[in-house]
């Protein structure tokens, strides 16, 4: 209100008193406040933003992100479909297999080799570019990019943890919440990566270490309170989307005790959002631990995913839970039998050894 005085004062000698002048001082009044909340949400931002980038400096990372992000830029070009964007960066960028990019998108091996043939031949044929693009094409290519970085750290989070790949996802995670500020999903993905990887060294193991088997004094406090920082910046955005939903329940999943009903709602809206099978699984085991493994049961015997390895090992633990133990056993050897990891494998098996039914017949082999 000050300032709108003052404006007055040097005004309204030259121009004259306008003909409502408390709706002049008003408006004045308000458009000074607007400007300097603004000032104030960008002081905020870019002092984050330096402060990030002695964060760099000190690890040395400034050499590799406009190489790393072109390439991704290159294979996440809109003139490739989203399914052949993503697998084509995560074997140049991620440098996986055509095995694990085939077992990140569910399908088979072949299938998928297929796939990054084609991409390649149309990335040589329509001679797109290797470059970072301008700002104003950034959004034709965001969903892919954000998309192939998460893949990027599931490969790496495992089982079995590889921490190359958890560094390399974040770091580019990181990179992509510079380079587009002020896209709530790239603010949520980089979140989402950091509050998962602070359980990186809870989570190692010669078997798998379920999440309320882990020591929380091995999670990294400094990764919890970044995430959190980042998801409160993508929320105030008021923006919504799938990235940010799941980094509140993995935020969630970092207090001392999980709030198991929250979980639930929060996948039921990520299921509206973005509905998979993987993200109705998931929303199913927040409803067991919720209301109880019979609710939980009730929505997994409707997903159809019956070569998913982590279907069947959920419906075990549900019907053990029950004291259905013979269902429960004949579920965990369907697992064991799809598990692709030696870890998950090293879990399932002695998941099914607890058994009281077990010792009456032979476990299936690891």
């Amino acid at each position: 209100m000050q300032d709108a005085f003052a404006a007055a004062l040097e005004r309204w000698p030259r121009a004259g008193i306008p003909s409502r002048p408390g709706a002049w001082i008003q408006t004045v009044a308000r458009n000074a406040a607007i400007d300097r909340i603004r000032r104030a949400r960008t002081l905020e931002r870019k002092s984050e933003l330096l402060a990030r980038a002695e964060a760099a400096e000190e690890e040395d990372v400034d050499t590799l992100p406009d190489e790393r992000l072109a390439l991704i830029f290159t294979c996440c070009h809109p003139a490739l479909a989203t399914d052949a964007q993503v697998a084509l960066t995560l074997q140049a960028v991620g440098g996986l297999t055509a095995a694990e990019v085939a077992r990140a998108f569910l399908v088979p091996e072949a299938t998928m080799a297929q796939r990054l043939v084609r991409a390649k031949r149309k990335i040589r044929t329509a001679g797109i570019p290797f470059r970072v693009p301008p700002d104003h094409l950034l959004p034709d290519r965001t969903t892919a990019a954000l998309a192939t970085v998460y893949l990027i750290f599931n490969a790496g989070y495992g089982p079995p943890v590889r921490d190359e790949l958890c560094d390399e996802a974040v770091r580019l995670g990181r990179l992509l919440a510079v380079l587009m500020p002020d896209e709530p999903e790239a603010l949520g993905l980089a979140a989402l990566m950091l509050l998962h990887d602070a359980r990186r060294e809870a989570r190692r193991g010669e078997a798998l270490v379920l999440l309320e088997d882990q020591d929380h004094a091995l999670w990294d406090p400094a990764r919890i309170e970044e995430g959190r920082r980042l998801l409160d910046r993508a929320l105030r955005l008021r923006r919504p989307g799938a990235y940010q939903l799941q980094a509140a329940i993995a935020s969630l999943h970092l207090e001392d005790e999980t709030d198991w009903p929250q979980v639930a709602a929060l996948y039921g809206e990520l299921a509206a959002r973005q509905p998979s099978p993987v993200v109705e699984l998931n929303r199913a085991v927040a409803v067991a631990m919720a209301d109880g493994p019979d609710a939980g049961l009730a929505l997994l015997d409707r997903i159809d995913l019956p070569r998913y390895h982590l279907l069947h090992a959920a419906r075990a633990d549900l019907l053990r839970r029950l004291g259905r133990d013979a269902e429960a056993a004949a579920e965990y050897e369907v697992a064991l039998a799809l598990a692709p990891t030696s870890q998950e494998r090293a879990f399932l098996t002695e998941r099914l050894r607890s058994l009281p039914c077990a010792n009456s017949r032979p476990a299936a082999a690891p």
